[in-house]
This record gives structure tokens, C-alpha cells and sequence, in this order.
């Protein structure tokens, strides 16, 4: 090789003294650029360079030009720009000399790239130095056209670079060769002109001809279905006769690296052979004995071996179909899964996916090999080995696979936790033909590694369980075992809270045990200082809490002996700083404490969950949100995920009483609303006798906002929660104490209720005996403070049910008048909303004047979803 000092040296020899002392060399300018002890510095050194180089660029000093570009090559490794020096390159590749010509292909080649249009000016000096009488400048301009060619000089200069592949010096073939790749890539076109001198390369015995021949033909055989089958006609024996000669041929210290001759062509060979033998029979055929003879000899102690059997291993599994000859290549495979190199064992993995499509069986003959590098060091390795164990679980060896991943759970690195268990509970999910398994393995995963899944994960496993009823008692007792020794994971211990809560009574008295268990002895003190235990973590979340606090309601009708106990721990939360905690709390207090009447019905065992719904939502065959809403006879009513049918009328959805995630009441449990309130379902029928019906819920709705009538009003009931502000809490008798109206104004209000229903695009209530074919709706003040009033006036559009006009009214009551008065409002996707220009834009204070802005919203879901408006004023 030669230096960089050597490279730039010799043009000094034509160049008199008296020129070197006003020019400092190239070495002095790299002398002094080292010596720069900050970048400041060093910028300023190549500040003043360029400047001088301009200077000689100006003048066309011809002496310093090899010079100037030595120094213009530098400066552009270090980044800074050196565009103003385009042209000196070609002045130097139009001089006669090669020193000349060296560097000014050189700095072409660094300086110029194929986007720039200052590369067109030297295609003609390109095309005369390719048919020099010099082969040395002729090497210059092929190697320079090899790096920087673009498709307008390959079209041009394609016919002297065809010619050249056929040219006496073995080095000028090579690198027309090469030059040619470069053509091919840039312009597919020119493929067909390359077929025949690129054959005529694979007969070279000069192994640089000869590997530069071979990546030729396999570039053509990429870009050229035509040239493909030519070569494979022509060439494919010849190529598998020199591969066998490669393979078996003697020492030979030219070409010989680690004791194997030419590694490089090996590969190369193998590489072309893939291409011509990968759908095609025949091809294949005529080179499975010479592959078969490369993988069994090439030794895999070196890198140079292991480079040529991978290639050998990726040209096998190409071509066509053999059984043995694929053995033998996931075999090498398996030998890689054992060397030390990280490298070698990745590749080794990423081969073995591809193989598994093709000979799985031979594949899991190494499964122990690839469980071991699930417990690699590596990440990567880890990875990649995990993702092919999950490609290889099957019927048959899930189990003791599953096991495996299971145990390496536990000592495996956090990051690489997220993976794993995801993986697991992908093959549990999979080949859970047997619940129990499912339970077993789903209990181990959430209590080893369960903060690392989705809710979606351990949601299901409740489904299952919940499902499988002669279970029940199992899957407590195994979640009591377990939550006595770990409770670090969030979702372990929330499953272990909604199954005591569920079936804590199964664990007092090991009912429904299998032969597989041994019983344990638990009371049901217990079992309460368990969900305490997880009531009062320091790691429990709001969910946690909640699901516990729930468990406990539970329990305190299971357990009657240990209700006292369980009140007192409930009650603790009654003035926690999280509002649903302290709500939960005083309303579980409330029943434990007074309605113990209700509760066994209140807190009975859940229904059977859907399990078939719940996959085919979790696979996403399924919506989450509810389809059509049907009607029934009674009014309204709207479908729920799991299939139910729940009364809405406009007012409940209105207050998200009667949204998709509201659960759906039982047949024994009585109207949805009551339950929500707490009433007790007895007391309400003996007060409505036989008129009680689902629409109770909506009167005691209406009761509550003083819309309803008067009859509801007055036979609606709540608990204490509900009452009034006093210390103690009392219990109300009756809503009339939470807003209390006279009759008449109820009568008055109640008018207007149906077109209330109406009015919000929601589904009309029952005719009204006092309904008009032109109803009148009341007006509403959509906003009041101390500064400013807003009132909606409302009316339908004649003849367009969709369509509810709203003339909005705004007074000033502050003593400040405001201007620039400016109204926005905003509406949900399904609403469209046309906004008048306002009355004005400045708004009177003191009430003494009003601004009005007229509003027009057509609903296109109407009849099944209530217009939402949210509206935003300026000044």
C-alpha cells in the first residue's frame, strides 16, 4: 500500500524552489492542522488555506494545482465544504500525464457525486481515457466510473466498458467487471449487452477475474429473468465443476487464508448457485452432491469456514426441495447455536426461523440447544431464540416448553420480563385445551412477572375461571397459597382479590377438592386478614383497593361471624382523600351496617361471564361499543356488550346513567337504578304495588332533577348517602327531601317532559295526553354567574325531527360592559353545527340590554345517540 505522504509526493518534483517558499506543502498544512489544540483554531488554519487556494484557483497557477487538490482531499475529510475546487478536477483529468490524471480522478471521486451536473463535463474525458494506449490511466477511468457513474454516463459509456471486459490485462477485466455492476444497477436496461462477455468470465482461471465474473452474473441474474435462464443453461455445471475443484483443491499460499483457499469465491459461488438452483429442479439436482461435499468438509474452527457454511446452509434451504441434504444443513445450524460467537449464534437463529417452515421436526431436534439461549446474555440472542421457541410449540411439547419458560421467569433480567411473559401467555392462551393447566400456568406467570402484562391478560384468566365451575374452589385455594408467599405483583393480587371476593366461602371448607390437592387449613379470619393484607399495601394501586374493598362487601355476607370486623376495616376509608374510595366506603358501610336485608342478594356470586364474547372482542372479530339499539315495548333500550338489553331513556344517558359500560341488572335484581341507589327493591314494591315497572327508574330520576311527577316523587326511596348535609348522616324519608317543590310547580314542569326527551334527539318517551302536534319547550339557562347569563330558547324545524334550532340570549349582569363579544360553540363528529352571526359585538352591562345568536344542529344518529354542545364565549 501506499502512504498518503507517498501518494502526494511526487508532483513536487516538477515544481521550482522559488514557488515552494511562498506555498506552504501539503505536509506543512497537515502539520500545522494536528497541532491545532481547539476547533477554533483549526478552522482558522483551514480558513486561511482555502483562502489561498482560491488565490491559485484565480491566478491558474498550473504548478500548484496537484497541490492544491492534495489539500482541497483533505480538508473535505474533515468536513469542511470544498465545492470552489469542482473544476480544478477535471483540469486535472484533462491533463496528458498520468500523475496528473491520478489525482484529479481522486479528487473526483471524493469531491464529485452522481447528483451533481458538474459530473456531465466529464464523460468525454472518461470515454478518451478508457481507450487510452496507457492500461494504467485506463484502470483510473474504470475505477473512477465504477464509483461515481449515473444512468446518462452508463448509457453512454456502456460500449467501451463491453469491450474492455474482453481486454489482454486481467486487472482492466477486473475492473470493467466491477464497472459493469455499477452500469447494471443504474440502467436494468443494459443487462442483455453483459450476458455474454459475463459468461465468458466464469472460464477465467485468474480467481480476481473469476469472483468479479461471478458477482457480475449474479447481478444479472437479479436483474434479468432472460439472463437468469441463460446462465442457468449455459453455466450452471461449469459453476458447480469449479466449486468442487475450489473445495477439493490443494494448499495454495496465494489465495489461502486460516487453511482454506479463497473463502472469498466460495461465498460467491455459492451465492450464484443459490440464484440458479431456487426454482429449478434440475439446477438443483446437479449441484446437491458438490454442497453436500461443502458442508461436510469445510472445517467450522474459523471464521473463513463459518462464512462459507452459513453461505452453504442459506443456498440449501433455497434451492429446491431435499430432505437429507436439509438435515444436514439445520445440523451446521445447530453446531453455530454452540460457538462462543454471539455473531455466529444470531445468524444461526435467524436461519432456523426460515427452516422451520421448511423441516420443522429436524429443527425441534435442537429445541434444548435453543432453550438455552432464550437464557443467554445477549439480548438479541434472547430475543431472537424466544421467538423461535414460540414458532416451535406445538400439541405435543407445549407443556414441557411452557414449563421451561416458566422457570427461566423468575431469574430473567427485567427488560427482557415484557417479552417473555407475553410470549408465555400467547402459548398458554393458544393450547389451553385444559382449563386447569390454563389456571395453573396463567397463576404462575401473574405472580412471578404480572405488572409486565396488559389488563386484557389477566381479565381473561378471570373469564376462564369464572367459567369453569367445578374449578372454583381450586383456583381460590391456589391463589391463597400463592398470595401467601408473593403478593409484589399489582395483577396477581387483583385476581386473588375478585376470586376471595367470589368464592372466599369455598376456601373455609376446602369444598369441591381434586385428588391432586392437598387441603389446607383456612378460617375465615383469615381470609379477611388477606384482603386486608392487600387493602393496605403500600404498592396497591386505586384498582387494587377498589376490587378489595369490594371483596370485603362480599365477604361480610359469607362471613356473618366476621361482618363486625369487616365493617371496621371498611370504615377506615370514609374520609381517605380519593373520592371513590371514600364513597365506596360509606356506601359499603351503609349496607353492612343497615341493610342486611338486601345485602346476601346485593353481593350474590357474579353470572357466568362470557367467555366466547370476551375472545372474540380481545381478537378484535368483535366491538367493543354496543351495535344497533333495539326498542322494546316499554320504551327505549339499548344493546350492551355482553348481549344484555337495559332500558335508556334520553335523561339517564344524558348523565351517563345509561351508558355501554353500565352493567346490565339481573332478572332478580330489580331496576338498575334502584340498585344504584341502594333501594331496597321490597320496600319499593309495596309502596308502587302493581304499577312498579322499569319505568320507575327514570320517575325517580325525574323526581331527583323536580321534573317528574308527584306520585314518583313521593314513593321513591333512598339511602342515607343521598340525604342531605348532616353530621351524623341521617337517613332521608323520601327525594322530596332533596328537592323539595309545591305540586303545582311539578305539574307545570312534568309538561314539558316528553319534549324534553325529544328535544335531545334521544328516543321519545310514550305520548303524553297533553301532547300537541307543535310542542313547546321550555327554556334553558345554559350558563349563570355573578358577570354574565346565557338562555337557550328551543324549537324544532317543521317537518326535520333531526334538526333543533336553539336561539341563545346573553346578559351582562356586571357593572363593565363587554366588547368584542365573540360565541363558539362545539359539537361531537355526528352533529352539524350552523352559527348565525350574533345581534352584535358589544354587550351592555347592568342587564340593561342583551346580545341573541342563532344556533342550528342537525343530529345524523338521531333516534340513537343524544346531542352532546359545548359551547365557549369570548370578549
Amino acid at each position: 500500500m501506499t502512504s498518503s505522504d507517498d501518494l502526494f509526493r511526487w508532483p513536487i518534483l516538477d515544481v521550482s524552489f522559488n514557488h515552494l517558499v511562498h506555498t506552504p506543502s501539503f505536509r506543512d498544512m497537515i502539520r500545522a492542522i494536528r497541532a491545532c489544540k481547539t476547533a477554533a483554531e483549526e478552522r482558522a488554519v483551514v480558513r486561511k488555506e482555502c483562502a489561498a487556494i482560491r488565490a491559485s484557483i484565480d491566478e491558474n497557477d498550473q504548478h500548484y494545482r496537484h497541490r492544491n487538490m492534495s489539500k482541497l482531499m483533505f480538508i473535505h475529510m474533515l468536513g469542511y465544504p470544498t465545492h470552489f475546487g469542482q473544476m480544478e478536477c477535471l483540469k486535472l483529468i484533462s491533463s496528458p500525464g498520468f500523475p496528473e490524471k491520478r489525482i484529479g480522478y481522486l479528487g473526483l471521486m471524493l469531491l464529485v457525486d452522481e447528483r451533481q451536473e458538474v459530473l456531465m463535463l466529464v464523460t468525454n474525458s472518461l470515454k478518451q481515457d478508457l481507450n487510452h494506449t496507457n492500461q494504467y490511466i485506463v484502470g483510473l477511468a474504470l475505477c473512477a466510473l465504477g464509483n461515481i457513474c449515473s444512468a446518462e454516463m452508463a448509457r453512454d459509456l456502456a460500449p467501451e466498458i463491453e469491450r474492455l471486459l474482453q481486454f489482454r490485462d486481467p486487472n482492466i477485466r477486473k475492473k470493467a467487471a466491477l464497472c459493469s455492476l455499477r452500469i447494471i444497477k443504474k440502467v436494468p436496461d443494459l443487462a442483455e449487452n453483459f450476458v455474454n462477455p459475463a459468461t465468458a468470465l466464469l472460464r477465467e482461471k485468474h480467481h480476481g477475474v473469476l469472483i468479479t465474473g461471478v458477482q457480475l452474473c449474479t447481478e444479472l441474474c437479479k436483474v434479468s429473468s432472460e439472463a437468469l435462464e441463460h446462465i442457468r443453461k449455459k453455466c450452471t455445471e461449469g459453476l458447480v465443476r469449479t466449486l468442487k475443484d475450489l473445495a477439493n483443491s490443494p494448499y495454495s499460499p496465494e489465495y489461502d487464508i486460516a487453511g482454506i483457499t479463497d473463502p472469498f469465491l466460495h461465498i460467491k459461488l455459492l451465492r450464484l448457485l443459490r440464484a440458479l438452483g431456487e426454482g429449478d429442479a434440475d439446477a438443483s439436482d446437479s449441484m446437491n452432491d458438490t454442497l453436500a461435499q461443502v458442508a461436510t468438509k469445510t472445517e467450522s474452527n474459523k471464521v473463513a469456514g463459518n462464512a462459507i457454511l452459513y453461505e452453504c446452509v442459506q443456498t440449501i434451504m433455497s434451492i429446491e426441495d431435499n430432505g437429507g441434504l436439509r438435515v444436514l444443513a439445520i445440523n451446521i445450524l445447530g453446531r453455530f447455536l454452540s460457538n462462543r460467537d454471539n455473531n455466529i449464534r444470531y445468524v444461526a437463529l435467524n436461519m432456523l426461523m426460515r427452516a422451520v417452515s421448511a423441516d420443522a421436526q429436524a429443527v425441534q431436534r435442537h429445541r434444548a440447544t435453543i432453550l438455552e439461549c432464550v437464557k443467554d446474555a445477549d439480548a438479541s440472542i434472547r430475543k431472537r431464540a424466544l421467538e423461535l421457541v414460540y414458532v416451535l410449540v406445538n400439541e405435543t411439547n407445549v407443556k414441557p416448553l411452557t414449563k421451561e419458560l416458566v422457570d427461566h421467569l423468575e431469574v430473567s433480567d427485567q427488560d427482557f420480563r415484557e417479552d417473555l411473559t407475553t410470549k408465555i401467555c400467547s402459548i398458554v392462551s393458544k393450547f389451553s385445551h385444559e382449563k386447569i393447566w390454563y389456571i395453573d400456568q396463567m397463576l404462575k406467570v401473574l405472580s412471578k412477572a404480572g405488572n409486565f402484562l396488559k389488563d386484557e391478560v389477566w381479565h381473561g384468566l378471570i373469564v376462564v375461571i369464572s367459567n369453569a365451575s367445578k374449578l372454583h374452589g381450586y383456583s381460590v385455594r391456589a391463589l391463597y397459597k400463592l398470595f401467601q408467599t408473593s403478593t409484589e405483583q399489582e395483577t396477581f393480587v387483583r385476581v386473588a382479590m375478585w376470586c376471595l371476593g367470589e368464592y372466599g366461602d369455598l376456601l373455609i371448607n376446602n369444598v369441591e377438592m381434586l385428588d391432586i390437592e392437598d387441603p389446607i387449613t383456612v378460617t375465615e379470619s383469615d381470609a379477611v386478614d388477606a384482603v386486608e393484607h392487600a387493602l393496605k399495601r403500600h404498592a396497591s394501586d386505586l384498582t387494587t383497593k377498589e376490587m378489595a374493598l369490594v371483596a370485603l362487601l362480599k365477604l361480610s355476607s359469607r362471613f356473618p361471624s366476621c361482618a363486625e370486623r369487616i365493617r371496621e376495616i371498611i370504615i377506615q376509608y370514609k374520609g381517605n382523600l380519593v373520592l371513590e374510595l371514600q364513597q365506596r366506603s360509606i356506601e359499603f358501610n351503609s349496607i353492612i351496617a343497615k341493610h342486611q336485608n338486601i345485602s346476601s342478594t346485593l353481593v350474590e356470586r357474579m353470572p357466568v361471564l362470557d367467555e366466547a364474547a370476551f375472545n372474540a372482542r380481545r381478537s378484535g372479530s368483535l366491538p367493543d361499543a354496543a351495535s344497533t339499539p333495539t326498542s322494546t315495548p316499554t320504551g327505549p333500550s339499548v344493546s350492551l356488550p355482553n348481549g344484555a338489553v337495559k332500558s335508556a331513556a334520553p335523561l339517564l344517558d344524558l348523565l351517563d346513567l345509561g351508558a355501554d359500560d353500565t352493567p346490565a341488572p339481573s332478572s332478580s335484581g330489580g331496576d338498575f337504578l334502584h340498585d344504584l341507589l341502594g333501594v331496597d327493591q321490597s320496600f319499593g314494591s309495596q309502596q308502587s304495588g302493581a304499577t312498579h315497572t322499569s319505568k320507575n327508574g327514570t320517575d325517580a330520576l325525574l323526581d331527583l332533577l323536580s321534573i317528574g311527577s308527584p306520585s314518583a316523587q313521593r314513593n321513591s326511596s333512598t339511602i342515607d348517602i343521598l340525604s342531605p348535609g348532616t353530621s351524623k348522616r341521617e337517613p332521608a324519608s323520601s327525594l322530596d327531601d332533596l328537592s323539595p317543590v309545591s305540586h303545582s310547580s311539578l305539574e307545570s314542569s312534568n309538561a314539558g317532559v316528553a319534549s324534553m326527551t325529544d328535544l335531545l334527539d334521544g328516543f321519545a318517551s310514550g305520548p303524553s295526553a297533553s301532547e300537541s302536534n307543535e310542542p313547546v319547550y321550555p327554556s334553558i339557562t345554559a350558563f349563570e354567574s355573578s358577570s354574565l347569563r346565557l338562555t337557550f330558547n328551543l324549537s324544532k324545524q317543521p317537518g326535520s325531527p333531526q334538526t333543533t334550532n336553539i336561539q341563545a340570549t346573553f346578559m351582562n349582569l356586571s357593572s363593565n360592559a363587554y366588547t368584542d363579544f365573540v360565541f363558539q360553540a362545539a359539537v361531537p363528529k355526528f352533529l352539524q353545527l350552523l352559527l348565525d352571526p350574533a345581534s352584535g359585538n358589544t354587550l351592555p352591562a347592568n342587564g340593561k340590554g342583551s346580545l341573541t345568536q342563532s344556533l342550528r344542529i342537525t343530529n345524523s344518529q338521531h333516534g340513537k345517540v343524544v346531542s352532546g354542545l359545548a359551547v365557549l364565549g369570548q370578549f
